[in-house]
């Protein structure tokens, strides 16, 4: 290799040790400017790249969809008031989390109210308890969510009183009618359940009829019997 006038030999160099160290340090600087013009193109290539490929958009997860959005509509007596979709969404997702041992069960007294109900499958079961607190809103409240009876010691669409809603555990706003489901749903799950009777066994009021007065009714049980009786989830199944 030749820088000037000097020639630097593979083997012993043969120059004064003052000019060894000028050709070393005139080396080192051409390599640093050597490895900074790679660094910048380097950069001028990347940075290109970004430009041709653009990063990918953003997957948007889609929402959940609630399990009851896909199950078959369900006929409710009080599908013709307005709100009345919230107040049956509500009923359905409690009954999900809520109401599995009376669906597992078969009343002793079902035949009056839902005389397909052995025959059928959860989906069918859940239907007609959902359609039985529907029927029974109409003589608790009329289908009002801002019902206060005795003078407020029954609220709500369902008339459930402050000291039950505490008892059961139950969130939300009373007078809100969604909410007041979801609490009807618990205290119907937990009646029945220990019941296994929908109103009556023994001569008793049992199950539903526990907590909510229009059942121990002759005129007014035999209304809501014969309104769920004629759903189509209370037919056998073809």
């Amino acid at each position: 290799m030749h820088i000037g006038k000097y020639r630097i030999a593979t083997g012993e160099s043969q120059l004064p040790k003052s000019a060894r160290m000028r050709i070393s340090l005139k080396i080192a600087v051409v390599s640093m400017l050597a490895l900074a013009a790679a660094g910048c193109e380097n950069t001028t290539q990347t940075q290109q790249g970004d430009t041709a490929r653009p990063p990918a958009a953003p997957q948007i997860e889609q929402p959940a969809v609630a399990a009851f959005a896909s199950a078959p509509q369900v006929n409710m007596r009080w599908d013709a008031n307005g709100g009345s979709d919230a107040w049956t969404q509500a009923t359905l997702a409690a009954l999900d989390r809520h109401g599995v041992q009376i669906m597992d069960r078969v009343p002793s007294d079902i035949s009056a109210y839902c005389p397909g109900y052995a025959e059928r499958g959860p989906s069918g079961r859940r239907a007609f308890w959902a359609g039985l607190l529907s029927a029974l809103a109409k003589h608790e409240s009329t289908y009002n969510p801002q019902a206060k009876g005795g003078g407020g010691k029954w609220l709500g669409l369902m008339q459930i009183s402050p000291a039950t809603w505490k008892g059961y555990g139950c969130s939300g706003g009373m007078l809100n009618g969604a909410d007041n489901m979801a609490c009807a749903v618990k205290i119907m799950s937990r009646q029945v359940s220990r019941d296994n009777a929908v109103a009556r066994a023994g001569g008793n009021w049992r199950g539903v009829a526990r907590d909510w007065a229009p059942m121990r009714s002759s005129a007014k049980r035999a209304d809501i019997a014969a309104w769920t009786s004629q759903q189509s989830y209370c037919q056998s199944p073809a």
